[in-house]
């Protein structure tokens, strides 16, 4: 992995690598193509069910304009219809401060922390320096959810590749993790496990079975709605996973005759009715946090105004 890279580098790359046709720009490419004029939130379907699921909205921090100061971008997230912020970790106890004044004032929760180490250096790492800065990375993510406020900490746990098989990628990172559970016990917060497109976890029932063997409260699944399409069905982890799930990302991929690209959220191959359906069978209500490419407010409104139409079931 490249040393550099971050989480929207890591899955671009991945799908430069799953396939040569060319492909849309960025992560979760919340802005339509400008061929043609795309559907507005009131033309999507409204959610069949048309009792509201007591979900929480959510928006990733850098989905808000990084011109405005944080408690400018906090507010706006809030005036646009979201309750939740997923905020990335910060080392400068500073920008912590300020982070969590800038979310007291604008009226909004920090409900997790997108752990930012894990890119640069994997858990599943052989090298022991890589896998102590991958620690303290999350060491630090825990302590920054502790002050926000925050239930959870999201953690890509391991990356398969040449260099680390399957296998050494699983019990490796288990083994990092288990010493990481007296922190996360002591602060409160849950370590939320995601599935990427890092060669890992790749069946629900692989998924499950990995939380399950931490027999700890403190491990438990981030679920990426969009990460799975290309090979399973959300609806299916979704019941697979069930009460394992602490949080959620919301985006959307569409398959092309050349390729796929991520789009904003109901212009994909995503079956919502269907990942509806799921959450309400497991009775899920946690947070569901948007994680698409950033905008204006106008923008931002559309995107909470879609999570609601095709998820929450409000019109």
């Amino acid at each position: 992995m490249p040393k550099n890279a971050s989480r929207r580098d890591f899955l671009k790359s991945s799908i430069v690598s799953a396939c040569a046709a060319g492909l849309g720009t960025g992560l979760a490419a919340g802005k339509p193509a400008s061929a043609a004029e795309p559907p507005s939130a009131s033309a999507l379907p409204l959610a069949p069910d048309t009792a509201p699921l007591p979900i929480k909205k959510g928006v990733l921090v850098d989905m808000l304009p990084k011109s405005l100061s944080y408690v400018d971008r906090f507010k706006l997230a809030r005036e646009v219809g979201f309750e939740a912020l997923q905020v990335n970790t910060t080392p400068d106890a500073h920008e912590a401060d300020e982070i969590k004044k800038a979310a007291d004032s604008a009226g909004i929760r920090i409900d997790s922390v997108m752990n930012m180490d894990h890119w640069k250096w994997p858990l599943s790492s052989a090298d022991m320096t890589v896998v102590q800065k991958s620690m303290d990375g999350m060491r630090t993510s825990l302590h920054n959810a502790k002050l926000w406020g925050a239930k959870c900490v999201l953690l890509v746990p391991a990356v398969v590749n040449p260099q680390t098989t399957y296998e050494e990628a699983w019990v490796r990172s288990q083994t990092q993790i288990r010493k990481l559970l007296p922190l996360a016990q002591e602060l409160q917060v849950v370590i939320a496990i995601e599935e990427v497109w890092n060669k890992f976890l790749l069946s629900p029932l692989e998924f499950a079975t990995y939380i399950d063997q931490f027999h700890s409260p403190w491990v438990k699944a981030w679920f990426d709605v969009g990460n799975v399409v290309l090979y399973g069905y959300p609806q299916d982890w979704i019941r697979t996973l069930g009460h394992r799930i602490a949080d959620m990302h919301a985006k959307d991929f569409k398959r092309l005759e050349d390729g796929y690209k991520w789009v904003n959220l109901g212009e994909g191959d995503v079956d919502w009715a269907a990942v509806r359906r799921a959450l309400s069978d497991i009775h899920y209500n946690g947070t569901i946090v948007t994680e698409l490419e950033g905008g204006d407010e106008a923008y931002l409104r559309d995107v909470s105004q879609r999570l609601d139409r095709l998820v929450l079931g409000k019109a």
